[in-house]
């Protein structure tokens, strides 16, 4: 197969050749514990149309509040069947999807917790560097009074807040620009 190289200058486009097979949808497994859930989304560009070959990734704590990361000191219950990371291919309509568990909060800045939350990452072609943002979960009490979230207008704090879809099913949208365009953040 002869592949063109991609161009220095932008991240991808060759996501589903070099990396599906590092693609892991399931982040909980059969024996994890908390509240199992599937997230399921589009990323759109600003026309609203389906970006079909970027990369979302998500890291997120277990139902402890303790990281899959050798670098989490925590003393809190770690979890070899929670993986922590997952990695999700587009298809054709720009979908992604993942099942994981509700994670619990975890510490923040000057002693404060973060509410749940997933932190995201998006890999797409025309990117110079990768998108950082977050998804929080609808009605948590913590969000309020998470210290990231806060940081946001309340205008804009929806585009990081899944929606309920069903039985046990988040929804939750990357929309790259534009009125509703989900808030990312520099790191």
């Amino acid at each position: 197969m002869n592949v063109p190289a991609t161009a220095s200058q932008t991240v991808g486009p060759f996501f589903h050749l070099g990396l599906d097979k590092l693609c892991v949808a399931d982040l909980a497994g059969t024996a994890a514990i908390g509240e199992k859930f599937s997230i399921r989304g589009r990323v759109l560009d600003g026309d609203g149309k389906a970006v079909n070959d970027a990369l979302i990734e998500i890291w997120q704590a277990n139902a402890h509040g303790k990281y899959a990361y050798p670098d989490d000191v925590q003393d809190k219950l770690f979890e070899r069947d929670f993986r922590g990371f997952g990695r999700f291919a587009t298809d054709d309509n720009g979908e992604f999807r993942f099942v994981t568990i509700k994670p619990a909060s975890v510490p923040g800045p000057r002693g404060t917790l973060q509410a749940p939350h997933l932190v995201v990452v998006v890999f797409m072609r025309g990117l110079l560097k990768h998108l950082v943002t977050r998804m929080y979960f609808p009605g948590v009490a913590g969000n309020d009074e998470d210290p990231v979230l806060a940081l946001v207008t309340r205008e804009r704090r929806s585009t990081l807040v899944a929606r309920p879809a069903g039985d046990h099913s988040l929804e939750w949208n990357v929309i790259l620009q534009g009125r509703d365009e989900t808030v990312f953040f520099d790191c």
